[in-house]
């Protein structure tokens, strides 16, 4: 008898498809066969997933891209990626499929529907996306990253926590070396994608501060291609060492070593820096859908661990104040690391695995 399939449906950008990694390598350890169901643009992120895990690229679209003429081709394509999944899902079966949101997850979680297999969907903010908000309803389980979770009448969710990636869990709780005058490491992420405000503010505010604080910085800054060569000359006006990148790959490396982050309040970033327990400032993307970047925020910054700014308040001036009255204050960057790691939810993959095994039990 084959060992029990797992099908993980998720695409679009990083905060998708880290967690799906962490259920997919949980999984694979425990015995199943794990196939991962994504699109183009969710193959980007798949570098990390286990070799064991087959990837299955599908045909979907979304409407928030693309001008009039790609919009109208958006269900046709979404049609054909579900008669694809449907396909394949008679010829394996799954004994579980789990979403994790974005676009390309609707036809693996249609077909499942249609066929009657067990699913289940994981939202990693505090509001569900699009997608998730279409098969709240049309699954069994609704496992929530973010707790509270806003759900639509009826539906009740089982709060599980973010899974964070394997690399992540190895430096969970990782010893903090609270700012000095010494070399410091200051973190800049922008989610997978990187952040354009970002790139504009963060080194002007670098430039604005003291002197002997500026002197000590060593910044790691992820950022978008088309803005990299901005922030960089940003940092080399201000006389800052800065590496920068569209996408840093041993993100849990840096982490540990940093004694401030700021960032983008994605999912994944707000469970990453709670694990390893870290000071910082959160800026939440203000277009996000339903504000759920600033629901992803709450936890850390009603903790103390984590200082918010809304977009439309953020600017050079009041960043800079913010980064100089952490990294010069040793005993709340300890405070605010010890904090973080106070609302973290280390065990999140093992509650997800749980509920897939539980799902996968029922039909075996």
């Amino acid at each position: 008898m084959s060992a029990p399939l797992l099908l993980i449906a998720a695409g679009g950008t990083g905060g998708h498809m880290f967690p799906a990694q962490a259920l997919a390598e949980a999984m694979l350890a425990r015995g199943w066969r794990v196939k991962l169901s994504t699109d183009d643009r969710g193959a980007r992120y798949a570098g990390g997933f286990p070799k064991d895990v087959r990837i299955e690229r599908v045909a979907s679209a979304t409407f928030a891209r693309g001008g009039a003429a790609a919009k109208l081709l958006v269900p046709f394509r979404i049609a054909g990626g579900i008669l694809g999944a449907l396909w394949s899902q008679l010829r394996d079966r799954p004994s579980v499929v789990v979403g994790f949101g974005g676009y390309p997850s609707i036809p693996a979680l249609s077909a499942a529907w249609l066929l009657r297999r067990p699913r289940m969907i994981h939202e990693q903010n505090g509001v569900l996306g699009r997608v998730n908000q279409i098969f709240a309803r049309r699954v069994q389980k609704v496992a929530c990253g973010t707790w509270p979770t806003a759900l639509p009448a009826g539906v009740t969710g089982e709060p599980t926590g973010n899974p964070v990636r394997q690399a992540v869990l190895e430096r969970a709780a990782a010893p903090y070396i609270p700012p000095g005058d010494y070399p410091m490491s200051l973190l800049v992420i922008g989610g997978s994608q990187g952040a354009r405000i970002l790139s504009d503010v963060v080194p002007a505010a670098v430039a604005a501060l003291p002197e002997p604080l500026r002197a000590n910085l060593r910044i790691a800054h992820q950022a978008r291609d088309e803005d990299a060569a901005r922030a960089a000359q940003g940092y080399e006006a201000a006389g800052v060492r800065a590496e920068i990148a569209p996408f840093f790959p041993d993100i849990a490396r840096r982490l540990s070593e940093a004694q401030l982050v700021i960032s983008r309040s994605g999912a994944s970033s707000v469970a990453d820096i709670s694990v390893i327990g870290r000071p910082a400032i959160l800026i939440p993307f203000a277009a996000a859908t339903g504000d759920h970047q600033t629901a992803n925020a709450k936890g850390l910054v009603e903790a103390s661990a984590a200082v918010m700014i809304a977009e439309k308040a953020l600017d050079a001036s009041t960043l800079a104040g913010h980064i100089a009255a952490i990294l010069e204050d040793p005993a709340r960057a300890e405070s605010m690391a010890q904090a973080a790691l106070a609302v973290a939810r280390p065990d999140a993959t093992a509650r997800l695995v749980a509920l897939v095994e539980d799902l996968g039990g029922e039909t075996r």
